[in-house]
């Protein structure tokens, strides 16, 4: 084995496996020394280097350098299978972490593949390099694939698994949509318009927020697109899942109606000390804003990173009057404070009992220890309320198991009664009358009877 000759290995090895040279000429000295160690043994110190420009191969034994003619010698009596086990093995670690570095750049892009296999609801996915597999629970509810069809998918994850790598696809990821936004949308790809929040339940909804650097562009008529030809594209590939495209303002007075959308938004309320948001709609308008399920209520909140609560005017006048007199049993807390700390948000023990010391104390101008007598009652009481919910529920779920309990054995005995009424009526059904015609024998034995009596008397004396 000659310089050149292991320079060309080296350049067709980074050519066809796309791997760097210096693996490469790592993983042809470790062979080199594995091999020299099966000659030499184990315990003896041997170095293997090889030049990276001219390619010749020098070698040292024991911190002596070895001949040409004895390396020329071990070359040529290396242990042939090992060395090329070795080299095997250097090439697909070397192609393992190439490829795991290139697909790890494309988390949470979009990567089209080929089904080549189903098995109990987990597609394989072929990408060209390497095979990746798309979890029954990464799918979209309800949609089914079968081999052949064409796939596009966000890549959710990338892990070593061996020599290999494996890839898991998704395509219930929310940044899916982002990324089929800017494939079908040339705006969102040229970064003219910019998707700035997304919130979707896969299958079912979507809610993404679009703003626009350019003010003469109608962001969401841009997404939307002539008679909806854009998003019904997008729309077709998640399988009919409903989006809804609503316009981005950094101020959420204006940005949780828009979330709110296709519910008509009275009032937006506030409580930045909590987090949360409430939300004022007419009650004609409090089952749309809520949605199926809680469903638009919580992606709205998703979308906006803030608890969304929508309450009627009604709803909200009870819970401050509730809340203003449930406040008043805590020490030391006033009508004013109680009221004040009610117009903050804060509905309930559970919300006092997360308070910040030096908010409540800015809030009412109380001392430490007092401050914190509040704080160790609303974390008791909110105890004892979290306590009785779960009483209460572990009660309706026993109501419940004892109505289906009992609504199954009215079933039971219904199915058993039925069969008793059938079994009933079969019994006693009349048998059908059918004519049968009498028989000449009858008649004979008629006429005989009188023969027959004159001889017994005749006999009697």
């Amino acid at each position: 084995m000659n310089g050149t000759e292991v320079l060309r290995i080296v350049d067709a090895i980074h050519r066809d496996k796309s791997i760097d040279k210096e693996i490469v000429f790592s993983g042809i000295e470790a062979a080199i020394l594995s091999a020299a160690r099966k000659h030499y043994g184990e315990d003896r110190e041997i170095v293997i280097l090889i030049a990276r420009t001219t390619g010749d191969v020098s070698a040292t034994l024991d911190g002596k350098a070895l001949p040409p003619e004895e390396l020329g010698d071990l070359l040529g009596r290396i242990a042939a299978q090992t060395a090329k086990q070795v080299m095997i093995q250097k090439i697909r670690e070397a192609e393992r972490d190439a490829l795991y570095d290139e697909f790890s750049s494309l988390r949470t892009h979009l990567v089209n593949g080929v089904v080549v296999r189903v098995d109990h609801g987990v597609a394989s996915v072929n990408l060209g390099k390497v095979e990746a597999i798309l979890p029954k629970s990464e799918q979209i509810p309800g949609e089914a694939h079968r081999v052949g069809d064409r796939v596009r998918a966000v890549v959710l994850e990338v892990r070593k698994a061996g020599s290999r790598i494996k890839v898991v696809l998704s395509r219930c990821h929310p940044e899916l949509v982002r990324r089929l936004f800017e494939v079908e949308i040339p705006e969102v790809a040229e970064r003219v318009i910019e998707v700035r929040s997304l919130a979707r339940e896969a299958g079912y909804r979507s809610k993404v927020a679009v703003s626009c650097y350019d003010n003469n562009i109608d962001c969401v008529g841009a997404c939307v697109g002539v008679r909806g030809s854009r998003i019904k594209t997008i729309v077709d590939e998640l399988d009919g899942e409903r989006i809804d495209i609503v316009r981005w303002n950094d101020s959420l007075q204006v940005l949780i109606p828009n979330a709110m959308q296709p519910a008509e938004v009275e009032d937006v309320i506030l409580c930045p000390m909590l987090g949360r948001v409430i939300v004022l709609v007419r009650e004609d308008q409090l089952s749309l804003a809520i949605g199926k399920k809680g469903q638009n209520v919580r992606l709205a909140s998703k979308l906006v990173g803030w608890d969304i609560e929508v309450m009627t005017q009604e709803e909200l006048d009870d819970q401050l009057e509730r809340s203003v007199g449930a406040f008043g049993q805590l020490p030391k807390i006033t009508d004013e404070l109680a009221e004040s700390l009610v117009s903050q948000g804060f509905f309930s023990f559970e919300d006092l009992s997360v308070i910040e010391p030096d908010h409540l104390k800015q809030l009412s101008g109380l001392e430490d220890e007092e401050i914190e007598t509040i704080i160790a009652f609303a974390e008791k009481e909110a105890e004892r309320e979290e306590q009785e919910t779960d009483r209460r529920k572990a009660l309706e779920r026993e109501a419940k198991r004892v109505e289906r309990e009992a609504a199954e054995l009215d079933a039971m005995t219904g199915n058993r009664l039925a069969d008793v009424e059938t079994a009933v009526a079969t019994e006693t059904a009349p048998e059908p009358v059918t004519e049968v015609a009498e028989a000449p024998v009858e008649e004979e034995s008629e006429a005989e009877s009188p023969d027959v009596t004159s001889k017994a008397s005749s006999h009697n004396p």
